[in-house]
C-alpha cells in the first residue's frame, strides 16, 4: 500500500509539472505569434549597398512560412518572392541610403521571364545613377542574362560560365511502361497535332509538330537574351553566338573576359575591394549593406498619407489548375473564383490584376475560373498579367480580360485538351498477380476502368467529350481576341508559342511586366491614387503554426527536407492529381 502511495504521488507531481510545462509552452507561443505581427524596425546606414541574394526559387509572391528557431521563439520565415524583389529595387532606387547594389548570383533559381522582370527593375534602378555589380562563383545562362543588367560583372577566377545556347530535352516513358505492361491509351482532337502533353508516354522521340514548337520558341527567347545582351555589353550578337558555338566563354574564363562578357575573375575579398573603392570606404572598413529580407521590412521615409480609398486587386493564379481550394503553388478553381467574385462584388476595387503562371490543368476548374473571370469584366477593368507560363488552361482562364500583359520570354498559348486514361491489366495480372471480376447494372457501369482497355464505346464517348470540350475553348479565344474561329483554330492545336509570337498572331495585346499591368488597369478604371491589395488572403501566422503543429501543412516540412528536388516532387504530385479532361501545357520550361 506504501509503494502504491508513492507511485500515485510520483505520478500527480508528474502530471502537474507536464502540466505546468505545457501552459508555459502555449503563453510562449502565444506570445511569439502576437509578436509576429509587429514590423521589426529595421534601420538602413547611409552610403549602404543592397545585397541582393537570388538563392531561393523565386515565385511571384512571396510565402510565409512558420519556423522554430528552439523552444522558446517562433518566427515567421518570409521566402521572397517577385512582388518583393521588384518593391524593394523601387525603394532603393528612390533611397538616399542606398548607394549601389551588390547582386549575388551563385544559385539563381528562376524562370526566364521572371529573370527578365527582375532584369526590367535592375535597369529602371540603374536610371537613378547608382551602380550594380554582380558577382558568382559561377554563372549560367539565366544568371549571366540578369547580371548583363549591371555596370560590372566579375566571377570567381576558378568559376565556369555557361555560354553555349539552349535545349530542350524531353524524357520519354513509353519503354518503360512497356515493360511495366502498362498501356498509354491518350484522347485528343485529331487535329490537335502540337497538343504533346502527353507525347512521353505513347512515343520514345519527339514527334516532328513538337520539335519544330519546341525549337521555334526556344530560339525566340534565346534570340531576345542574346540581342539584350548584345545591347548592355556592346558586343555584336553574330560574336555572342559564334562564343556560344564554339564554347569559348564557357571553356575559357579568360575568353569571357576578352571578349567582354565579363569585367574581371576576382575572389571573393578582391571584389569587395572593387565595392569598397567604388563607396569609397577604407579597406579596414565594413562595408554597410543589407539585405533583402531586411530590406523588405524597411520604410525609408514615413509619409502622412491621405486616406486612399481606391483598390486595385492583385489576384495571383500560380501552379496547376485544380479543384477544391489549392495552396501557394496550386490554383484551386473553389478558391480563386471566390477570390475574383469578391473583388468584383468590392465596391473600392476599381480593377482587377489577375497574376498568371500556369502551365494549365483541369478543362472544368479553368471553365469554373474563367465565368468569373467573365463576370467581373462586365463590372470593372480586368487586366491579365503573364508571368514564366500562362499557357493551356492558363491561357484559359485569363483569354476574357481586357487586356493580355506578357513578356517576350512568356510562354503561353498551347491552346488544346487531352484525355489520358492508363490501361494497367498487364501490370495487374502479369507483374502483381492480381485480377478482377465485377457485377454491373448497365453495359457501361465500368466506365473508364483503368483494369482493361478502354471499349470502342467509350473511346466514342471521350473522343466527342474532348472535342466538344476543345471547340469550346476555341469560340472562347475567338470571342476574347476577336479572331474568326477557323484562324483561331490554325494558331491553337496546342502549339505552345512564346511572347514574341504571341503578340504577333494576336493572343496577348502588349509586353511588360506585373507593374505595366497595373498602370494599365489604373488608366483603363481611370484612378490615379489607388493601393494594391493582393489575393488571395495568406493565412495568418497563427494558423500556419497551428496547421503545422497538427499535421496539417506537411508541404513546408517536404519542401525543407527535399531540397533542391522539390520541385521534383510538384509534377509528380501535379501528374497524380490528374481527374478528368486536361488544359495543360506538355513540359516544364527552365533555362540553365
Amino acid at each position: 500500500m506504501k509503494d502504491f502511495l508513492k507511485f500515485m504521488l510520483a505520478s500527480m507531481v508528474g502530471y502537474l509539472l507536464l502540466c505546468i510545462i505545457l501552459f508555459f509552452l502555449f503563453m510562449i507561443l502565444l506570445f511569439s505569434v502576437a509578436s509576429l505581427g509587429e514590423k521589426e524596425t529595421v534601420v538602413v546606414p547611409s552610403n549602404a549597398v543592397f545585397h541582393l541574394t537570388l538563392d531561393k526559387e523565386v515565385m511571384d509572391r512571396g510565402t510565409k512560412s512558420p519556423s522554430f528557431a528552439n523552444f522558446t521563439s517562433f518566427s515567421m520565415d518570409k521566402t521572397p518572392g517577385l512582388d518583393d524583389i521588384l518593391a524593394c529595387l523601387k525603394k532603393a532606387k528612390e533611397d538616399d541610403h542606398i548607394k549601389g547594389i551588390y547582386l549575388d548570383l551563385t544559385n539563381l533559381q528562376a524562370g526566364i521571364a521572371t529573370v527578365d522582370e527582375i532584369r526590367t527593375g535592375l535597369l529602371d534602378f540603374r536610371e537613378s545613377g547608382k551602380f550594380i555589380y554582380s558577382y558568382a562563383d559561377m554563372y549560367t545562362q539565366g544568371s549571366y542574362y540578369l547580371a548583363s543588367a549591371g555596370d560590372k560583372i566579375y566571377m570567381n577566377p576558378k568559376g565556369m560560365m555557361l555560354f553555349k545556347g539552349l535545349y530542350a530535352e524531353v524524357t520519354f516513358f513509353k519503354n518503360t511502361l512497356e515493360k511495366l505492361d502498362v498501356e498509354a491509351q491518350l484522347i485528343r482532337p485529331k487535329n490537335n497535332r502540337f497538343k504533346s502533353a502527353m507525347e512521353p508516354f505513347i512515343a520514345d522521340r519527339m514527334s516532328d509538330a513538337n520539335r519544330e514548337q519546341t525549337s521555334r520558341f526556344i530560339t525566340s527567347i534565346w534570340d531576345r537574351m542574346v540581342e539584350q545582351i548584345s545591347v548592355a555589353r556592346n558586343i555584336p550578337v553574330a560574336e555572342l553566338n559564334r562564343l556560344a558555338t564554339a564554347l569559348d566563354a564557357t571553356r575559357e574564363a579568360d575568353v569571357a573576359v576578352e571578349a567582354g562578357l565579363l569585367d574581371g575573375l576576382l575572389y571573393k575579398d578582391e571584389f569587395m575591394a572593387e565595392i569598397r573603392k567604388k563607396m569609397d570606404i577604407k579597406e579596414e572598413k565594413k562595408i554597410p549593406s543589407v539585405s533583402l529580407k531586411k530590406y523588405m521590412e524597411y520604410e525609408p521615409v514615413k509619409k502622412d498619407r491621405a486616406f486612399v480609398r481606391n483598390k486595385i486587386a492583385v489576384i495571383y493564379a500560380l501552379g496547376s489548375i485544380g479543384g477544391g481550394e489549392g495552396d501557394d503553388y496550386t490554383i484551386g478553381s473553389e478558391k480563386l473564383s471566390k477570390t475574383i467574385r469578391e473583388a468584383r462584388l468590392d465596391t473600392t476595387v476599381r480593377a482587377i490584376v489577375l497574376r498568371v503562371n500556369s502551365p494549365g490543368g483541369d478543362a472544368l476548374a479553368s471553365d469554373v475560373i474563367l465565368r468569373e473571370l467573365m463576370l467581373a469584366k462586365f463590372k470593372k477593368p480586368v487586366v491579365a498579367s503573364y508571368g514564366d507560363v500562362a499557357a493551356s488552361g492558363g491561357y484559359w482562364i485569363s483569354c476574357m480580360a481586357d487586356k493580355i500583359v506578357a513578356h517576350e520570354n512568356s510562354i503561353t498559348g498551347s491552346i488544346g485538351v487531352f484525355g489520358f486514361i492508363p490501361n494497367m491489366e498487364g501490370l495487374f495480372r502479369n507483374k502483381l498477380g492480381l485480377t478482377f471480376d465485377q457485377v454491373e447494372t448497365n453495359a457501361n457501369a465500368e466506365f473508364l476502368a483503368i483494369n482493361r482497355p478502354m471499349t470502342e464505346k467509350e473511346k466514342e464517348v471521350m473522343q466527342y467529350e474532348i472535342d466538344e470540350i476543345y471547340a469550346t475553348f476555341l469560340a472562347y479565344v475567338a470571342e476574347a481576341r476577336k479572331i474568326p474561329v477557323e484562324k483561331v483554330d490554325s494558331i491553337a492545336q496546342g502549339r505552345v508559342w512564346s511572347g514574341v509570337d504571341a503578340k504577333r498572331i494576336g493572343l496577348i495585346d502588349q509586353f511588360g511586366g506585373l507593374d505595366d499591368a497595373i498602370q494599365l488597369a489604373s488608366e483603363m478604371a481611370d484612378v490615379k491614387e489607388y493601393k494594391i491589395v493582393s489575393l488571395p488572403k495568406q493565412k495568418d501566422p497563427f494558423q500556419q503554426i497551428m496547421d503545422e503543429l497538427m499535421g496539417k501543412d506537411p508541404e513546408t516540412r517536404i519542401q525543407k527536407e527535399i531540397g533542391d528536388f522539390y520541385p521534383y516532387y510538384r509534377i509528380w504530385k501535379e501528374i497524380s492529381a490528374m481527374k478528368g479532361v486536361q488544359a495543360r501545357m506538355p513540359f516544364q520550361l527552365q533555362v540553365q
